[in-house]
């Protein structure tokens, strides 16, 4: 059966999802498709009403079902079969996320989907092997860390992977005994409140998981800054990272778990598999149009190999064909709006007009919908607008050099750390640069995430603080208190 599906077809659950029903709403902001820029529906707000409204059942249910005090056992097997409903729902949650989104409906089921199932059995495993533990003490006292739930998480996720980063948040917290009132972002937020709606048929408690639809000024400015939640989790910008801290801090005090923006390099040896780090890097910039934080949109490159990768690179960016998120055989996404490709293209503009050389793109596509064609900029120093801005597009910029130090200095970002690529068969070089590059993530001879579920992410410097995904994530979901006990 073809995953490929004509977009007025599709039924979309607009609305709240509060208490586990469905509340619609009308009027909001207007959406449109990515894919061909028609207008198909619109986002509800949820104003501070709505917020509290949502934030009390989420109290309610987390008091009434005691999810943080069953039988942690109990919990992990409520979510296993959320997981399995939502890989058997797959096609119908691939679908609305591909009408919504850039995410091509045929790398979804197998990709998305599939992996935040995964990830959420991973959790889930967590629930009953990790808890309180006694410490060493003199025989006169008993020492304990005891490790417990916050109560009522605040979760917002950006809108480039939207059911996955629903999963990154909602897996640790549920999987630690919290509930959840998650805002997904405006432009893709149905997926989200399907996979809110397969919780409740799967036994999850009712009101346990809560979605509001909303913009971050409105919604998110409630959420955060409610006084009855009592942890956030946030994915996104660092600009809206930094509003995020500025309203907690406002309002009161709160752990928060930001994983944010970056702008991160792939470093290549001359000793490297060329052709290896050619896909991998072409990959990169091109998989969901570059719309990704960890993105590797900074090629830092050996200068005696820099022209032979560099026409392979160019080969391959100049091989990808546009296609609707609606179409199975799409494998290069478009833009999420207009005003985000205006934004990418005064970028590569502006670079231009710095010295820069365009080798290929540069420009948007004659097509419909809100696509960019997959740029690379060569000829740019440390102060171009090339090498400065998070682009959040298919834009790849190049250096060269000659020595260790030059590639360092050249990797180091004044504003990012998320992700970091290397490229080298010199293991000794590999642990030094490892110890050296200031980012959360290295990936060396490759430039992808894997399905290895226990590596956390998360970034240095104003990428973010905290982890998300990994021991870390779900740890990042309990607080400790210390029992000291005089025997």
């Amino acid at each position: 059966m073809s995953l490929s599906f004509d977009p007025n077809t599709i039924r979309l659950p607009v609305g709240h999802f509060i208490g586990g029903e469905l509340i619609p709403a009308e009027g909001g902001i207007e959406m449109r498709r990515p894919s061909d820029g028609k207008s198909y529906t619109a986002c509800p707000v949820a104003g501070v009403d709505v917020v509290d409204r949502t934030v009390e059942s989420a109290k309610v249910a987390l008091k009434t079902s005691n999810w943080g005090g069953v039988r942690p056992r109990e919990r992990t097997r409520a979510l296993q079969a959320w997981a399995d409903l939502i890989e058997a729902e797959a096609e119908t949650l691939a679908r609305i996320e591909a009408l919504c989104s850039t995410r091509p409906v045929g790398q979804l089921v197998a990709g998305d989907i599939a992996i935040t199932a995964e990830q959420i059995r991973f959790f889930a495993e967590f629930a009953d092997k990790e808890g309180s533990e006694l410490v060493p003490t003199d025989d006169a006292n008993l020492g304990m860390i005891m490790s417990e739930p916050y109560g009522v998480v605040g979760a917002i996720t950006p809108w480039n992977f939207p059911v996955s980063m629903a999963g990154w948040k909602l897996g640790p917290a549920l999987a630690a005994g919290n509930a959840v009132v998650l805002k997904p972002s405006e432009m893709t937020p149905f997926s989200t409140v399907y996979i809110a709606q397969l919780a409740v048929k799967a036994g999850l408690p009712v009101g346990l998981i809560n979605v509001v639809l909303g913009d971050g000024p409105t919604t998110g400015t409630a959420l955060t800054g409610h006084p009855d939640i009592a942890k956030i989790s946030f994915t996104g910008s660092s600009r809206a990272g930094s509003a995020i801290m500025e309203n907690v801090a406002r309002t009161g005090v709160k752990p928060m778990t930001l994983e944010l923006g970056g702008k991160s390099p792939q470093i290549v040896f001359a000793d490297a598999d060329l052709d290896r780090a050619a896909m991998a890097i072409a990959g990169s910039v091109t998989f969901n149009a570059g719309q990704a934080c960890v993105a590797g949109t900074r090629l830092i490159v050996e200068k005696r190999v820099a022209d032979r990768l560099t026409a392979s690179i160019l080969e391959r960016m100049k091989a990808v064909r546009p296609g609707p998120t609606w179409n199975e055989a799409t494998q290069y996404s478009p833009i999420i709006s207009e005003r985000q490709r205006a934004r990418i293209d005064s970028i590569v503009k502006a670079a231009v007009e710095a010295g820069a050389e365009c080798l290929t793109g540069g420009n948007v596509m004659d097509s419909p919908g809100y696509f960019y064609e997959p740029t690379l900029i060569a000829n740019v120093d440390q102060a171009n607008p090339a090498i400065i801005e998070e682009i959040f597009g298919p834009v790849l910029t190049v250096q060269t050099f000659e020595t260790e130090e030059e590639a360092l200095a050249l990797a180091s970002h004044p504003t990012y750390g998320l992700a970091s690529g290397l490229f080298t068969t010199d293991l000794s070089r590999t642990i030094r640069f490892a110890r050296k590059l200031e980012a959360g993530t290295v990936w060396v001879n490759r430039y992808s995430r894997s399905r290895d579920h226990i590596l956390p992410t998360g970034g240095y410097k104003r990428s973010g603080i905290g982890k998300d995904l990994g021991r870390d994530s779900y740890l990042a979901n309990r607080r400790t208190k210390s029992v000291l006990i005089s025997l």
